[in-house]
């Protein structure tokens, strides 16, 4: 089953949330945590629905006001994580990756001395339409690091690039943390709320991910992220 890079994300983010509270979800609960409308989020489960990776069931409401309506709730299938496990899997291409990492750490080569705003710009509008996991996640760490370069003369984030060091970064352990760096971005006065919303939008997809690949493509990962951090920081 194919799905779109917003489908999957989606999906992903869904699987995460119903993880957490371990009970079916209402759609409004969901279209909180991505940041979109009701109405998207419920055409969205019931899209998902038909394709069979989340069901929906009718439950009567608690004590109180309204005590006894029944209201829609959506729970994922066993088909949605088995779907995201072959979709984050070790299904990739080296020759993209090859490509594609080259070309990323050219193109930050070229932009030395900037403050990289376009390439951020141009990785996050692609980021929901890259199919490879490896490439996702590879584009997500580089955005998570001209983030931080960005705001590098800022105080308050002065330290986090440090305290990504500390956790092990690049090694795999820094890895997992990138995502938690991004919520703390997410507080710093002088970050762009526009491009924070995206990055915190992205991170469902990322750690799950992460968690699927093998260590040989974690390692790879890592050895990604010390050459762009090398490029940026020199």
């Amino acid at each position: 089953m194919k799905l779109t890079g917003r489908q999957r994300a989606f999906l992903s983010t869904f699987l995460d949330l119903y993880r957490e509270v371990q009970e079916p979800l209402h759609y409004s609960d969901v279209a909180q945590r991505l940041g979109v409308s009701k109405i998207t989020a419920y055409d969205m489960l019931r899209l998902l629905e038909e394709r069979g990776l989340v069901r929906s069931e009718y439950v009567l409401r608690g004590k109180g006001q309204g005590a006894g309506r029944s209201s829609i709730v959506f729970r994922p299938t066993s088909q949605a994580d088995t779907l995201l496990a072959e979709l984050a899997g070790e299904d990739w291409n080296g020759a993209e990756w090859s490509e594609v990492k080259t070309r990323t750490l050219e193109t930050l080569r070229a932009g030395k001395g900037t403050n990289y705003q376009g390439l951020l710009e141009e990785i996050l509008a692609r980021l929901p339409q890259r199919e490879s996991p490896m490439l996702y996640a590879a584009e997500m760490i580089t955005a998570v690091i001209l983030s931080l370069h960005q705001l590098r003369e800022d105080a308050s984030a002065a330290g986090l690039l440090d305290q990504l060091r500390a956790l092990g970064l690049p090694g795999e352990a820094g890895l997992s943390a990138l995502a938690g760096l991004t919520l703390g971005l997410s507080f710093v006065e002088r970050i762009n709320r526009r491009l924070i919303s995206l990055l915190l939008s992205y991170t469902g997809r990322y750690q799950e991910i992460l968690s699927r690949l093998s260590a040989e493509n974690k390692r790879r990962l890592s050895n990604f992220v010390g050459e762009v951090m090398k490029v940026v920081e020199t």
